[in-house]
């Protein structure tokens, strides 16, 4: 009977595993919030705005249903941070380096799944990685805390101070969103209280950042001793487009909103802190040191691309990744200039790349779009906001024009769902939902069809 069971086990698709992973950790997350320990006032939460709430959590993307300071206890509010750390750093790894440090035999079936659920290269080495994973994550978010530290203890206290340090630590790199600042400034004020702070907002956005990048970025730029030119091609990629995705989206941002009420009362000094904020911060964190709902239409137009394009392959952001709008961009370039391969840094990428990234774009294009359209049906709302909250969701970012707490149960089922298609993967959650067949070596008859 036993040896059955494990077999059935092991002939569940890798993406199945990684699918039921996250939606455990969300019942898990669910059961934990409905206790009326975890919430302030009596009785306890809905189930549902549990569920949503747990839902975003582990899928760190940080659109709330109510004021994580206000509404929830300091039990409520720990088990929102590990969910959220679990959700970030995986699942998987957090299983995988449990297993190691436990001295268990780690089969291939879960190799494999780990190199799934991270976009590892490769098999080889996903122990040793998974190691690096959560080391390096304890790492920079205890220095991140010790950091915020300096600021949040003389001005809350040592206890809070410490406490309020390492949640938006956490928070931070896992580019989740979530905040206390609510019983400070007022609740969903996320980090409106300190939009001219260069110090904390430097912090927040260093660890946005390097959260985004990924953590086979991270290993690639260690064990190169940060000699850039010997980086790999993806590391290039995503380096390269990260760096000017922030330049050229705080630009854009500081000049359409400049003179705007956005922007207004504020001085330079703070109005280019905040336009370098909401550029790191639109990139799958979810935080705010301003008031969204005021910005211009162009404005939010900006934000959903750079919410759309999210960070990077194997780290704890979403979106479709910086790698895939990458090669979508040379993939153009490609054709203009007839050339057979898709190029970049003196490197010739592997076939099929383009049909992979298309997939990807188009399939979160479509979920986005959809289902803005019927958020804007349900709820009575412009398609802009209804969009911008869609992209947010799927994209795991977080940001919110103040829709999310409104919206009534299937709008609160649609964007869960959005969340978990967007922590999970695009086409993790298509090839969980697909049935195997099996591959034939035949080919069809060829035919032509013009596009274009």
């Amino acid at each position: 009977m036993w040896k059955q069971k494990w077999n059935v086990w092991h002939s569940v698709s890798p993406m199945k595993l990684i699918l039921g992973g996250y939606c455990l950790i969300i019942l898990i997350g669910t059961i934990l919030l409905a206790l009326p320990v975890a919430t302030r006032g009596p009785g306890g939460s809905d189930i549902t705005d549990c569920f949503f709430t747990a839902t975003s959590a582990t899928c760190v993307t940080g659109l709330i249903r109510f004021d994580t300071a206000t509404h929830w206890t300091v039990f409520g509010q720990l088990v929102i941070i590990s969910l959220i750390q679990i959700g970030g750093v995986g699942f998987m790894t957090v299983t995988i380096v449990v297993m190691a440090f436990t001295k268990q035999k780690i089969g291939l079936n879960q190799r494999v799944i780990m190199q799934n659920s991270i976009s590892a290269p490769q098999i080889g080495g996903i122990v040793r990685m998974s190691r690096f994973i959560v080391l390096g994550t304890f790492l920079v978010e205890a220095v991140g805390a010790a950091l915020l530290a300096v600021d949040f203890i003389p001005r809350f206290g040592l206890a809070k101070g410490a406490y309020y340090s390492f949640f938006h630590s956490i928070s931070a790199f896992c580019n989740a969103g979530f905040d206390l600042m609510g019983s400070e400034t007022g609740p969903y004020s996320s980090l409106t209280g300190l939009e001219g702070n260069w110090y904390v907002n430097l912090i927040i956005m260093l660890l946005i950042f390097l959260g985004g990048l990924g953590f086979f970025v991270w290993h690639d730029i260690l064990s190169k001793r940060m000699k850039l030119k010997r980086l790999n091609l993806q590391s290039k990629m995503v380096l390269s487009i990260s760096i000017s995705l922030v330049l050229i989206g705080a630009l854009v941002i500081f000049l359409l909103e400049n003179g705007q009420p956005m922007f207004e009362g504020m001085n330079l000094s703070q109005k280019l802190a905040a336009s370098f904020f909401q550029s790191v911060s639109a990139r799958t964190a979810g935080f705010n040191t301003t008031d969204l709902s005021v910005m211009t239409e162009s404005g939010k137009f900006v934000m959903i691309l750079l919410m759309f394009i999210g960070g990077s392959t194997g780290s704890t952001a979403g979106g479709i990744k910086t790698t895939t709008f990458w090669v979508l961009c040379i993939s153009v370039v490609t054709t203009f200039r007839r050339k057979k391969n898709v190029e970049a840094f003196g490197r010739r990428m592997e076939e099929g790349i383009t049909r992979t990234a298309s997939c990807v774009f188009m399939t979160y294009l479509l979920l986005t779009t959809s289902s803005a359209v019927l958020l804007s049906a349900i709820e009575k709302v412009p398609m802009v906001t209804a969009l911008f909250e869609t992209v947010s969701a799927m994209a795991t970012v977080g940001l919110s024009f103040g829709l999310t707490p409104t919206v009534g149960m299937f709008s609160k089922l649609l964007l869960a769902f959005l969340m978990l298609c967007g922590r999970v993967g695009s086409i993790t959650m298509l090839l969980a939902f697909s049935s195997e067949k099996r591959v034939t070596n035949s080919r069809l008859p060829l035919d032509k069809v013009q596009v274009g």
